[in-house]
């Protein structure tokens, strides 16, 4: 067999279930290596949407992501989504053919391209080497790096060889298969630190726990030592959900935080962030730390410890194996911290968003956003995973739309790119197929990304996407406008979205008011076998709360 059939082989052994891609003549016999030794080829319409696609696969599987494209164009379309997936440490291998030759019309240094976002590049340098080179991408991905593997052309046409060097490898291939498949490593115990930890916790009247996606495998662990400390819980907008049915559950911290959990995390004596940046979305700023909280980092990062703000005690370790180590240093019952009677009634009353009045906005055949995303919430199963793009839209559905747990949001932000919600759906889908996909994108960000409507119908996916449209650019209008700039340049005519759908062969409806949804309701009722656009135009005359938040760091 040659190079390029030999790394599709490896990678499928190694356990690569699913690649997402757009081929080309470069990529198209290791993709195809790749199907004829067991992984499903997903085959999306533009090479960004496939890194996207890829990307939120990964984040929603908890397996290594794999997309396939060609060389030179293949990649720098799919750039975009590579950089968020780097940015967002998602374990992800970009298989990319290369054109080494500089005359080549193909030829860029798509190495340097990949560094320049935060990816790992590597190569394939022969097919002596091959095995090995396939094995420490997919390694490197497994501990959690977005990896571009290049395939150079000439290389990818040599003859792999046999005889003891070829055995040698096949045994690597088998180890590595097998230490893929059992429990990561949790590192050096904490010792120390861990009991200084639970001597801050026991020493705390109102603790908070903020998980992030470094926690989310945790919630069990968390869990029972918040029950021990008296902890209010709270997560960062990327592991939503994680703590979801307990009566201490404040939801997400940060600019989506609702008033009261704004209130009670900033209230905090002792804040600890579990595999969470606490960066300046998830503590608004600094203003969610009070001004005498005592600040504690775990991560299984070191170089992730105090990287946004001083903290007062870092404790490197799995977030998981960290909690059971505080837990089993702490001393005497359990505390009731934070955890009154009274704060658990105001928990159940008014920690959600759709329990915070508001004054209805509605007229000129529009739809307030609030109530057509509480109204959806109670339309949808609740089996269901949201993926949300970016714009001024985005807070709506992030924090009035309910999940079951922490693979029920996706959340794909680290790079703020506006343009890869419905492809960030489309992973999660094939991730979580018992569960019904939920698209949620603006206007901007649905026309960016349209292509991939196709790929929603031909898969059969049963999803409904829901188009925030307020027929601009609402981040900037409501960024701009205040200061009198003129804003031709971020508002546009109507677009018939729901006509458009239906080209592509989904069904859709257009909802400028409540009554409008009960088109949501026969299309659940079943058969499902189209997906559902819902063409909401929403009004836009004022910011989202959340957005207001955003633009302080600007």
């Amino acid at each position: 067999m040659n190079v390029a059939t030999l790394v599709g082989r490896v990678l499928a052994e190694l356990g690569v279930e699913t690649v997402f891609g757009v081929v080309g003549s470069g990529n198209f016999h290791v993709t195809n290596a790749l199907v004829a030794n067991g992984a499903r080829y997903v085959a999306a319409r533009h090479e960004g949407g496939a890194a996207t696609m890829a990307d939120a696969y990964a984040r929603m599987s908890g397996k290594v992501g794999v997309v396939s494209v060609h060389q030179g164009p293949g990649l720098t379309n799919a750039m975009t989504g590579l950089a968020e997936a780097a940015k967002s440490r998602t374990p992800l291998i970009v298989l990319a053919g290369e054109a080494t030759q500089a005359r080549s019309n193909f030829h860029i240094d798509q190495a340097a391209m990949a560094r320049a976002v935060g990816a790992v590049a590597l190569r394939v340098g022969s097919a002596a080497t091959a095995v090995e080179d396939a094995v420490g991408a997919f390694r490197a991905a497994r501990a959690g790096a977005t990896v571009l593997l290049n395939l150079p052309l000439e290389v990818q046409n040599e003859v792999a060889g046999e005889g003891e060097v070829w055995s040698e490898a096949w045994r690597l291939v088998v180890e590595s298969a097998r230490l893929a498949s059992s429990v990561p490593v949790e590192g050096p115990a904490p010792g120390a630190d861990a009991v200084r930890l639970a001597r801050l916790l026991e020493g705390a009247r109102r603790p908070v726990f903020v998980a992030g996606r470094g926690a989310r495998h945790a919630g069990d662990e968390l869990r029972a030592l918040a029950d021990r400390a008296g902890a209010l819980l709270a997560t960062s907008a990327v592991a939503k959900g994680l703590f979801r049915g307990s009566p201490w559950d404040l939801d997400v911290s940060g600019g989506f935080s609702s008033p009261l959990a704004a209130e009670l995390i900033a209230g905090a004596d002792v804040l600890v962030g579990w595999g969470c940046a606490l960066n300046m979305w998830t503590t608004r700023h600094g203003r969610l730390i009070g001004r005498h909280t005592r600040l504690v980092q775990v991560d299984l990062d070191p170089t992730a410890i105090g990287a946004h703000r001083p903290v007062e005690l870092g404790v490197v370790g799995d977030a998981a194996w960290v909690a059971r180590a505080v837990e089993a240093a702490l001393e005497g019952p359990p505390a009731q911290g934070y955890r009154t009677p009274e704060l658990a009634g105001r928990i159940a009353a008014q920690v959600r968003w759709r329990d915070v009045p508001y004054e209805e906005e509605t007229g000129e055949g529009r739809i307030d956003p609030r109530t057509l995303t509480i109204a959806l919430d109670d339309l949808l199963p609740p089996a269901r995973v949201v993926a949300t793009d970016s714009g001024n839209f985005m807070g709506y559905p992030a924090m009035f739309l309910d999940v079951p747990d922490e693979r029920g949001f996706c959340f794909t932000q680290a790079f703020q790119s506006v343009g890869l919600g419905l492809a960030s759906a489309i992973g999660a889908a094939v991730a979580l197929p018992d569960r019904l996909p939920v698209a949620a994108l603006g206007d901007g960000g649905a026309l960016m990304g349209i292509a991939e409507l196709e790929t929603v119908v031909r898969l059969g996916l049963p999803m409904v996407i829901v188009v925030y449209d307020d027929e601009a650019y609402g981040a900037e209008v409501h960024h701009f406008g205040p200061s009198g700039h003129p804003l031709d340049t971020v508002t546009f005519p109507p677009a018939d979205l729901a006509r458009i759908a239906r080209g592509y062969g989904c069904a859709a409806v257009t909802v400028t008011r409540r009554a409008d949804l009960d088109a949501v309701t026969s299309w659940l009722a079943g058969p499902r076998d189209r997906p559902l656009l819902v063409h909401a135009k929403v009004g836009g005359g004022r910011g989202s709360w959340w957005l207001e938040e955003a633009f302080r760091g600007h």
